[in-house]
């Protein structure tokens, strides 16, 4: 099995590092901090943040401008030129203790979000999709919606719900954004599958909450490949980066004490 070794990116200590994304197309690397509700960006090591009022579960680059789509506590809003406008409001789909969670666009350019449920309620959340101004549920009774991805031939949806211990496969209708035929693609072990990307091969890289490491899965049939350790405890998400040359990684420091919990890492993939 390979490893890889990390570095370290960006020091400063996120309380719920997420979201990260690198922007080909203006050589900028983001990512939130969940309950902070900021959005952080950096291009040529220079940092920027907005700071949102509310918890961001996600911050996605549009694609055909620079501005980004946030999903938020009560809505999905845009977010350009300095500017936020609410394009859907999600309190009538969203009980009181549900906040947005991951959410990445597919490849017709509609958004899959999830929700999160705080600790003590049952699993009430969903993967959603918003599709032309309108949310549909596509699976229903989630606890934390998180990673998904898409495999290179549109045919194949992979969808992390970390309370359920495992990275989930779907058949996917490009044409509808409709999933059907859920099933296991692997389990996790040593801690909670949390974000994932996917790479030019369709093989998955997948963040452990409470793991320490991010693991290169197949996305075939979810044989473990390879794994990056990190020097902190909940890693939570990770994006392709710099031409598939890199990977970027977020982690949240979650009231722990050691100097690299929440930081932001980097990782050379070649």
């Amino acid at each position: 099995m390979k490893e890889w070794k990390a570095s370290v990116f960006d020091r400063e200590q996120n309380s719920l590092g997420e979201s990260p994304f690198y922007d080909e197309r203006l050589k900028r690397y983001s990512w939130v901090d969940i309950t902070a509700g900021r959005l952080w960006t950096m291009t040529d090591g220079k940092k920027e943040c907005f700071e949102f009022g509310q918890p961001i579960g996600s911050a996605v680059p549009m694609p055909h401008r620079d501005g980004f789509i946030l999903a938020a506590m009560d809505g999905i809003y845009s977010y350009v030129d300095k500017k936020v406008e609410r394009m859907v409001d999600l309190v009538p789909y969203f009980k009181p203790y549900l906040r947005c969670n991951d959410a990445k666009l597919d490849p017709r350019g509609r958004l899959f979000f999830g929700a999160s449920v705080n600790d003590d309620h049952p699993a009430e959340g969903a993967l959603y999709c918003l599709d032309q101004g309108q949310v549909r549920v596509l699976v229903p009774d989630t606890k934390i919606s998180n990673g998904m991805a898409w495999s290179s031939d549109r045919k194949s949806f992979f969808f992390s719900d970390t309370l359920k211990y495992a990275v989930f496969k779907y058949d996917y209708e490009e044409s509808t954004g409709a999933i059907s035929n859920g099933r296991v693609l692997f389990e996790a072990e040593n801690g909670m599958t949390d974000g994932l990307c996917i790479d030019d091969e369709d093989n998955l890289w997948v963040a452990y909450w409470g793991g320490h490491r991010v693991e290169k899965r197949s996305g075939k049939d979810g044989s473990l490949l390879g794994q990056i350790p990190l020097p902190a405890t909940n890693v939570t998400s990770c994006a392709i980066a710099e031409g598939g040359k890199r990977l970027f990684i977020t982690s949240a420091k979650d009231n722990l004490e050691g100097e690299l919990e929440g930081c932001l890492f980097i990782c050379d993939l070649t």
